[in-house]
């Protein structure tokens, strides 16, 4: 059996091509193999837009893997174990494949599912992960709102429609970014105004990307806020 290749799993960060780190860049130059996740029609991925400066097409195997936005369990699995099985034939052959994702790959990314199906399906494969700047750092950064200094606490919650949660993650800690904020941004607004913290809340989306918004809050009642959006609130 031939050697197996690395696979690579590779944080490309918040959104400015230049916040990838010189290993990252260095990866997509030396890995034969450009994994990314794919849009089902038009427009590229978000990840994929931050290393196409990088990336020459006509010199590597680029390989676009759709995950679909569903909650069929069936089409998941389906289309996951496709993505890994597509992943495998590369590594089989020796080569070395990077899959890019926005952020950190350990951080609430598309890696972490693909990662623990190709330990399932195929045990053998080395894999290694390159950290990247998440959108956390980069709110923060962007926004000048140190996040913890001291003995603070600061914490990063993914935002659903449960508000008692929502309301005891701010009490409980000095700073939170809120990501996945699109889906609930009016029932948090109701909620900082109760809290009297509506003035100690901001929200940005695609951070440090050439489509970055800071939104001024009171533009966001009813907006429809693209996914990829966070909330900062320091008390």
């Amino acid at each position: 059996m031939s050697n197996l290749g690395m696979l690579y799993g590779l944080g490309v960060g918040p959104g400015d091509p230049e916040l990838i780190t010189v290993k990252a860049f260095r990866m997509l130059k030396e890995c034969p193999v450009i994994a990314y996740p794919k849009k089902l029609r038009g427009s590229k991925s978000y990840a994929q837009r931050i290393v196409d400066v990088y990336i020459n097409p006509a010199e590597k195997e680029m390989v676009g893997l759709v995950f679909p936005m569903t909650k069929d369990e069936e089409v998941l699995n389906r289309e996951w174990r496709k993505s890994v099985e597509e992943i495998y034939l590369h590594l089989a052959a020796g080569k070395d494949v990077a899959f890019v994702t926005e952020g950190d790959p350990m951080l609430f990314s598309t890696f972490i599912h693909l990662m623990k199906l190709m330990q399932e399906l195929y045990p053998e494969v080395p894999i290694e992960t390159i950290p990247g700047i998440s959108s956390f750092n980069g709110s923060a950064n962007r926004l000048g709102i140190p996040l913890a200094d001291g003995d603070e606490h600061v914490a990063m919650i993914p935002a659903h429609d449960d508000m008692d949660a929502m309301r005891k993650a701010i009490e409980n800690h000095d700073a939170v970014v809120f990501i996945k904020v699109a889906k609930v941004i009016d029932e948090m607004l109701v909620l900082l105004k109760e809290m009297g913290l509506y003035n100690r809340a901001h929200v940005v989306t695609k951070v440090t990307s050439d489509e970055e918004i800071i939104w001024q809050l009171d533009d966001l009642a009813g907006a429809e806020l693209n996914y990829l959006s966070c909330m900062v609130v320091r008390k």
